[in-house]
């Protein structure tokens, strides 16, 4: 084994050397070494006493086969054309219940954990009556596509128009019951935000703040969850949904789809249901579909000293010079506090050691302080057993 190890690293060391890049391979570091984990630890110990690490909750790809969230760069190693269900649902207004909202998914299984609709502020909607179905609908006309496969032949009547900023605090009727008690003094309402597009869908977005990014800051921006409560995420590590679904309960989420489905076209909520063949992000290790969810990770902060780091980037000199203002100055200006947990056991393990409630976290710095502090001696693996 080690003959063949040595073989390989010879044959690396010949192709690197070939292609003209500089590796100190007689001086090298490998973040597998024991020493080389150690001084992770300094430094995480030292950003974690100037209070520079903190836990929160972040939406991130998550794979569901790993069971961890994975960095956006892994995210994008693996897409794939996939068909999946696409549904155009009605959310009728409290105030008026013969009016519905329509807004289009192509994740049924998020439905359970919806807790608003979202509209463009600067958006003109319309309000039809759909003869055929003997209802009013409010869509954006420019979207009538997704209701009538030719809205020139369609039988309705356009009754009015309304701006998205003059929708904003409507209620609407829950779909599912499962968190209405727990928010249903903050949630179940229309959002504005620029983040809605008119190029497919209705204008009118569905909000589930656990499985989404612009969901997840649309909510705390309009006070339906706190930055730090977790949203209602009805999951296992292994993406099936828990006893706070119970219909639903055991069934991965996209076995799922076609239940909720079903639900849908019992309760008179699904106005179209569809087919979608898109482009879709998978494990590159379970060949599992990602999700996006909010996941309690462990962050250091980075956003307080963008300026500085915007700063040093300027004084630095780049070849070609183009890096510096393009991509990687791109990158520095917007960057966000840094998520450097992973929900798994190789790699260097976090040196933090904590209570059930998280009242308590002692941050390891040595190997020396660990053994001081566990009792145990001769320490040569980092990892918990």
């Amino acid at each position: 084994m080690s003959r063949h190890r040595h073989a390989i690293q010879n044959e690396r060391r010949k192709a690197v050397e070939r292609m003209g890049r500089w590796i100190d391979f007689d001086n090298g570091y490998r973040t597998r070494n024991t020493p080389f984990m150690e001084s992770f630890w300094w430094v995480f110990k030292t950003m974690f006493e100037k209070n520079l690490v903190y836990r929160g909750l972040r939406v991130m790809p998550y794979s569901s086969g790993c069971t961890t969230p994975l960095s956006n760069f892994e995210a994008g190693l693996d897409y794939r054309d996939v068909q999946d269900p696409a549904g155009t649902v009605s959310f009728p207004l409290l105030d008026d219940p013969e009016i519905s909202l329509l807004a289009w998914t192509t994740t049924p299984w998020t439905l359970p954990s919806n807790l608003g609709l979202c509209v463009h502020p600067h958006f003109t909607y319309i309000k039809i009556h759909d003869e055929e179905r003997n209802q009013n609908f409010i869509i954006l006309e420019k979207l009538l596509t997704t209701l009538y496969k030719d809205p020139k032949k369609a039988k309705f009547k356009k009754i009015s128009t309304i701006k998205g900023s003059d929708m904003a605090g409507w209620k609407f009727k829950p779909i599912f019951p499962y968190f209405y008690d727990q928010y249903k003094d903050t949630a179940f309402r229309v959002v504005v935000d620029k983040y809605v597009t008119d190029s497919s869908g209705t204008g009118i977005v569905h909000q589930a703040p656990a499985f989404g990014e612009d969901d997840h800051r649309i909510a705390v921006a309009n006070n339906i969850i706190t930055r730090e409560s977790a949203p209602p995420c009805p999951l296992d590590d292994a993406s099936r949904f828990t006893s706070d679904v119970p219909e639903y309960q055991g069934q991965f989420i996209k076995d799922a789809d076609k239940n909720i489905i079903k639900h849908l076209k019992a309760a008179g909520r699904l106005i179209v249901q569809s087919q979608l063949m898109h482009s879709y992000p998978f494990c590159w290790r379970s060949k599992q579909p990602l999700i996006y969810t909010a996941i309690p990770a462990w962050f250091v902060r980075v956003e307080p000293v963008v300026a500085q780091l915007v700063k040093n980037n300027q004084e630095t000199h780049w070849a070609p010079g183009a890096v510096r203002e393009g991509r990687f100055g791109s990158w520095l200006a917007n960057a966000r506090d840094w998520n450097v947990s992973r929900n798994r056991y190789w790699g260097t393990p976090m040196p933090l050691w904590v209570s059930d409630d998280y009242e308590e976290v002692v941050c390891i710095g040595s190997i020396e302080e660990l053994e001081r502090l566990s009792g145990e001696k001769n320490i040569t693996d980092l990892h918990r057993e």
